[in-house]
């Protein structure tokens, strides 16, 4: 297998053959995001891709059930790439069960339902897409270049063609001024998305990013652990999807939480408001990107 820069897959890739068929992301300019700034965004010929295919077999054995296809944005890809890597991946590893990608709105606003069903077909089952923010005030701060609306619209495209969707919200985006509205819109932008998975992840602040930049200059200020609890808690109780699995235990996030929406609501309300009273927060340095 052959890798270009850091290769970034969501959590529950972790056991999946990562399979790097663009190297970087083609917005690249979100101002919160670290993860591609030292690679210029391109697309690797599908023929030396398909020969990382190959040469993974003697690695994992005929029978790897998953797969993710990276980098940032990959399902950028036009039909004729995917269409000759899925095949690829289905003659190497018959049994395989699942495919996921990394998308944006624009990737799945431009192809067609049937596109999409064609996708899923092929086993590409799964997208994961950043909504970040529901508030478009708050995507414009951070140059996310899409609505909410278009990720609305987008999400609900793929999940009708019979894909499953992975929404990722990205707490204290709104900083200390405006968290309630990031709160707010972002439960009412995922409320009309009604995604499969939802997590919230908690905004770090990487040196070098234009989001490090506006604090430097009192911009942006980030909320305290408390704060951050404070916005889940009103995030939760306000989002109204009919069956999501929730999680919120990634590394960044100060209060691990897990369950399902809206089962456990009540009980991961409970969980945040005693970790304010307790100020039990999970440590700095054990908390990461």
């Amino acid at each position: 297998m052959r890798y270009e820069g850091n290769v970034f897959r969501p959590p529950s890739e972790a056991d999946s053959l990562l399979i790097q068929a663009t190297v970087g992301c083609s917005h690249n300019r979100c101002s919160f995001c670290a993860m591609y700034r030292d690679k210029r965004f391109r697309v690797r010929p599908v023929e030396e891709v398909i020969e990382d295919v190959i040469a993974a077999r003697r690695y994992y054995g005929p029978d790897l059930r998953r797969a993710f296809i990276c980098d940032g944005d990959a399902l950028v890809l036009p039909m004729h790439y995917l269409r000759r890597l899925l095949a690829a991946l289905a003659e190497t590893f018959p049994d395989l069960q699942r495919v996921g990608i990394y998308a944006n709105a624009r990737d799945l606003l431009k192809k067609s339902g049937e596109e999409l069903a064609e996708l899923v077909r092929r086993r590409l089952s799964i997208f994961y897409l950043g909504l970040e923010s529901g508030s478009d005030r708050v995507l414009e701060q951070i140059n996310k270049g899409t609505t909410a609306a278009e990720m609305v619209a987008a999400v609900g495209k793929g999940m009708a063609a019979g894909m499953k969707s992975s929404v990722i919200y990205l707490l204290g985006l709104g900083g200390r001024q405006d968290w309630r509205e990031h709160a707010l819109e972002s439960a009412r932008a995922v409320s009309e998305m009604a995604p499969n998975y939802l997590s919230a992840l908690t905004v770090t602040v990487v040196p070098g990013t234009p989001l490090a930049e506006a604090q430097a200059r009192g911009e942006f200020e980030l909320p305290s652990p408390e704060e951050f609890a404070l916005e889940l808690k009103l995030f939760l109780e306000n989002v109204n999807v009919p069956a999501t699995v929730f999680r919120s235990n990634h590394a960044s996030n100060y209060v691990p939480l897990a369950g399902r929406l809206p089962k456990d609501r009540d009980r991961l309300v409970g969980e945040l408001e005693a970790a304010v009273r307790s100020h039990r927060f999970k440590p700095e340095y054990l908390r990461g990107l």
